[in-house]
């Protein structure tokens, strides 16, 4: 059951009913039930048996932390705790993984002799569990946060279900307290809700599943292609994964806001970022400063004495891991040693460009602006060319054709651009085709500029028509071939 599956949709209303039903003391165990139900429908009993076990232990972690009495059997019970949850996380998600990579190691000197490899393990929203965990027994650890009383309460801040599968990456001192405080129906969250989750759905049904077009047809036989497929593809699928990214935490905000809690704002404009650094303020924010705050900060603090070095280094060691959470793969690591290494170079030229422009009077130049979300843009979807490639050696054919000047516009054939924009619904009369499209896309502006609070300060036919707009134009131009999200698969 995902969040744009007909399931979901009979589902979240129970629940919804079901938690305004009962007494207020046992709402929570009508969310924590909701959710295991949930990823239930996912996954096997197995794996939810190792998240109950990951709730508890880090649960009894945490108040041994908490009432440790000195601060080396802290710094131990942290220790321990933490290898325990990436122990557990390793085995599931990456033993397969370093089982080949020995066996090729050892097949390197030993041909004919090779350890025997695991099956591998689904293991859906494993990682965005463990993250939690560990954040959660590390700011006990830091006094950041004290240990919770309530197992119930603790159960739910793991397990929440609109943020289970893909995140955001709540922390306990967020999230907690508006588990603990009393619910009281509130209208406009409910309504502020919905609009999220219908503008959620849009982004994914109808923008990513549409870029998906042009995208997989190329990224799953990249042997077939040159230039300018290639290219689109690439482009294509920047977009892509950040509309369906962007459309899932949509859908996870508006879902966990008609019980009246506020999840992490995971996005805000990625793609105008003037540069990686930058980039990472504004991608995936849970995720880039549990990674700041857990990995890089801490390093930096290690190496300070080695100076832009050491901060350098940092930055290198930190993307490295962030690659490797990714997923277990090549691609990912060599992902995210590429943004290690636009961010490490940073530290060092950073200076000198603030000189460099101050001297040619570009400081506050609009054009210069454009010029780096431009520079940004294009490094960070060379990157994707690993992340969406299926090996090394396809990411490889992309690298080394996509310049290629006999290219063949395969692509471009086989998906005619009526398919890409609209449905055969729409273009049975083809002369309507460029008014229709106008009207549909001046109803999504609107909608975009008014997604938020403001809407509802608009006049109620205005308010009506932006819901009843949005809702045909998800019906008519979503895509009939549903696709899983892209970030389930870490």
């Amino acid at each position: 059951m995902t969040f744009n599956s007909f399931a979901y949709f009979i589902f979240l209303p129970i629940v919804f009913l079901l938690f305004q039903a009962v007494a207020d003391r046992y709402r929570w165990l009508v969310l924590l039930i909701a959710s295991y139900v949930f990823y239930g429908f996912l996954l096997q009993p197995s794996l939810l048996a190792i998240l109950a076990f990951v709730t508890a232990f880090s649960f009894l972690a945490g108040k041994r932390i908490d009432c440790a009495g000195t601060a080396k059997k802290r710094k131990q019970l942290l220790l321990l705790s933490v290898f325990v949850n990436l122990a557990i996380l390793v085995y599931c998600k990456y033993l397969v993984f370093l089982a080949e990579n020995l066996n090729l190691l050892i097949g390197a000197f030993s041909p004919g002799v090779s350890i025997p490899e695991p099956e591998p393990m689904v293991s859906i929203a494993l990682s965005f569990f463990i993250f939690q965990a560990v954040s959660y027994l590390a700011d006990i650890y830091f006094g950041i946060t004290g240990s919770e009383p309530h197992p119930g309460h603790f159960a739910l801040h793991m397990s929440f279900f609109p943020k289970l599968l893909q995140g955001p990456i709540e922390r306990a001192q967020g999230l907690l307290p508006q588990i603990r405080q009393p619910y009281r129906f509130n209208y406009d969250d409910v309504r502020q809700g919905l609009l999220l989750f219908a503008w959620g759905l849009f982004l994914k049904v109808v923008v990513a599943d549409r870029l998906a077009l042009f995208v997989d047809p190329v990224y799953n036989n990249v042997e077939a292609y040159t230039g300018v497929p290639l290219i689109i593809a690439t482009y294509a699928y920047a977009f892509q994964i950040y509309f369906d990214f962007a459309g899932y935490t949509n859908m996870a905000l508006g879902s966990a806001k008609l019980f009246g809690f506020n999840l992490t704002q995971n996005f805000r404009s990625p793609y105008l970022a003037t540069s990686c650094a930058d980039f990472w303020r504004r991608w995936h924010i849970s995720f880039s400063r549990w990674i700041l705050d857990y990995i890089f900060q801490p390093l930096q603090m290690k190496w300070r004495n080695l100076g832009k070095n050491g901060t350098a280094a940092a930055l290198l060691v930190t993307f490295l891991l962030s690659g490797v959470w990714h997923g277990a793969s090549w691609n990912f690591v060599i992902w995210g040693l590429l943004h290690g290494i636009f961010l490490a170079t940073s530290t060092y030229y950073r200076p000198y460009r603030k000189k460099l422009h101050k001297k040619l009077g570009l400081k506050n130049s609009r054009w210069m602006a454009i010029w780096q979300v431009f520079i940004t843009f294009n490094l960070v979807s060379f990157t994707y060319i690993f992340f969406r490639a299926s090996s090394i050696e396809d990411a490889g054919h992309i690298i080394a054709n996509i310049c290629n000047v006999y290219s063949n516009y395969t692509a471009i054939k086989t998906i005619g651009i009526n398919e890409f924009i609209t449905k055969d619904i729409l273009i049975g009369n083809r002369k309507i085709v460029p008014i229709t499209l106008l009207l549909m896309l001046s109803i999504i502006w609107v909608v975009y500029k008014h997604r938020d609070e403001s809407l509802f300060t608009k006049p109620v036919w205005f308010r009506w028509a932006c819901y009843y707009s949005l809702f045909i134009i998800i019906v008519v131009l979503q895509i009939s071939t549903k696709s899983g999200f892209i970030y389930l698969q870490f």
